[in-house]
C-alpha cells in the first residue's frame, strides 16, 4: 500500500499531465491509497473550513459535490449542517461515484450520485450550495473560466472551492480570488493540526510523507 501511495503522490506532483486522463485512479493500488489516505485528509480539511466559515455555510438544504471523488467534501459539509441535507455527487470516474454513495450513506446524508463530466453538467435549480474540492485544477482553462462566470452570475448559489496550497497546482488561483472578493466573497489559506486516523498516520510514515499539518486554500461566496 505504501508503494501505491508513493505512486499516487508522484502523480499529483511530478506527473500531473496524466491526471486529466484518469492517471490518479488507475489501478486498484492507487484507488485504495486515494480512499484510505487522501480521502480522510480531505475530509478533515473541508470539515475545518466549513466550521470556520460564516453561519450561512451551515444553513443549506442541497449540496452539489463537483468532482466528488469518494464524497468526502460533500459529506464534511453536510455533517456540519443543521437538519437534513440532500447531496448530489458528480464524478467522471465510475469507481469514485460508487465510493461516494457509500460515504454519503455512512454520514447519514440523503444522496444521489451521477457518473458525468462536471464541465458539461446541468446544475440543479438554485438555491444550492456547490463544493468543488481538489477538482478545478484538473480542468482546462477555458472550461474553468466559463464555470467561474456562471457561478458568480448566480446570486442564490453558495460556492466553496478548495485546492492545495502549492502554487503550481492552481496557477489561476490569484485571479479567481480577486473575482470572488470583488463579488463579496473571500479567499483563505489553511494550516491545521488534526489527529490523523491510525491508518492514515501509518501510511504517512510508511510512504515517507508528513501530514502532521494539513494545508489547503479556499474560496467562498455565501450567495
Amino acid at each position: 500500500m505504501s508503494r501505491a501511495l508513493r505512486a499516487l503522490s508522484s502523480t499529483y506532483v511530478e506527473r500531473r499531465s496524466t491526471i486529466a486522463d484518469g492517471g490518479a485512479l488507475s489501478g486498484r493500488g492507487k484507488r485504495a491509497a486515494f480512499a484510505l489516505f487522501y480521502g480522510p485528509l480531505h475530509f478533515l480539511l473541508v470539515d475545518h473550513i466549513v466550521r470556520a466559515l460564516p453561519e450561512t455555510a451551515r444553513r443549506v438544504k442541497t449540496i452539489l459535490d463537483l468532482g466528488c471523488g469518494t464524497g468526502v467534501a460533500g459529506a464534511a459539509w453536510a455533517s456540519n449542517c443543521a437538519g437534513q441535507v440532500d447531496v448530489l455527487g458528480v464524478d467522471r470516474n465510475a469507481w469514485a461515484v460508487g465510493e461516494a454513495q457509500q460515504t454519503y450513506r455512512a454520514f447519514g446524508a440523503t444522496a444521489r450520485v451521477k457518473h458525468a463530466n462536471v464541465a458539461t453538467l446541468r446544475f440543479p435549480k438554485p438555491p444550492i450550495a456547490v463544493v468543488a474540492a481538489f477538482t478545478l485544477n484538473e480542468l482546462d482553462e477555458s472550461t474553468r473560466d466559463a464555470m467561474l462566470d456562471g457561478w458568480l452570475a448566480e446570486e442564490r448559489q453558495q460556492i466553496l472551492i478548495v485546492e492545495p496550497l502549492a502554487g503550481f497546482v492552481a496557477r489561476w488561483w490569484n485571479r479567481w480570488r480577486d473575482r470572488f472578493e470583488a463579488a463579496g466573497g473571500r479567499g483563505d489559506e489553511w494550516r491545521i493540526r488534526a489527529e490523523l486516523p491510525p491508518i492514515v498516520a501509518k501510511l504517512d510514515r510508511a510512504a515517507g510523507l508528513d501530514h502532521r499539518e494539513i494545508t489547503g486554500r479556499s474560496l467562498w461566496r455565501s450567495g
